[in-house]
């Protein structure tokens, strides 16, 4: 069974969990008319269809000490990750979301959503933010459907990187 629980510092090892590679299979299109944020998806031919995986960030728990990170557990291995920043505004900020490959489908990056909104609730925060690149469909689709919707759209952030011409889209969960 997968639990989820704050990790705390005895097992700070387990926020070091490996990046795996994800498919980019096309590219969600965001658009702003009348005040409202849509998208929709516009999927790649078989042919296109790539795999991207991000470097390994080796993080320092003791260094992040503002952050709350949740771990997704089977047994006493950790299998995906969720770390939670303070917010200078009324959302914390989502800064990671990682499930491991062999867990990926199993719902547990939900378990990791309905955690991380717990503890948002729990610090007075009216909810979540974080981003997703356009060409990362199934990040960007996986939080529309736990919850969050389009806030905005930052086509400057790869400028002058090796990713030019991606954009991140801002996504934003609200919390009961």
């Amino acid at each position: 069974m997968i639990t989820t629980k704050i990790i705390d510092s005895q097992h700070k090892v387990d926020i070091n969990i490996l990046n795996e590679p994800f498919k980019l299979f096309g590219q969600i299109l965001v658009s702003y008319n009348n005040g409202k944020w849509d998208y929709q998806l516009k999927k790649y031919s078989s042919e296109k269809v790539t795999e991207m995986c991000f470097p390994d960030e080796n993080y320092d728990y003791d260094a992040m000490k503002e952050s709350t990170f949740i771990g997704a557990y089977d047994g006493k291995n950790c299998i995906g990750l969720a770390i939670l920043q303070p917010g200078f505004f009324k959302y914390m900020y989502l800064s990671d979301l990682k499930v491991n490959k062999n867990y990926r489908g199993q719902h547990v990056g939900q378990k990791l959503i309905a955690k991380a909104k717990e503890i948002t609730k729990e610090n007075d925060y009216a909810g979540l933010y974080t981003q997703g690149q356009d060409n990362n469909p199934g990040a960007c689709l996986f939080y529309l459907h736990t919850g969050f919707y389009v806030g905005g759209l930052d086509t400057n952030v790869y400028r002058h990187t090796k990713q030019e011409g991606k954009a991140d889209i801002i996504f934003y969960c609200e919390v009961d």
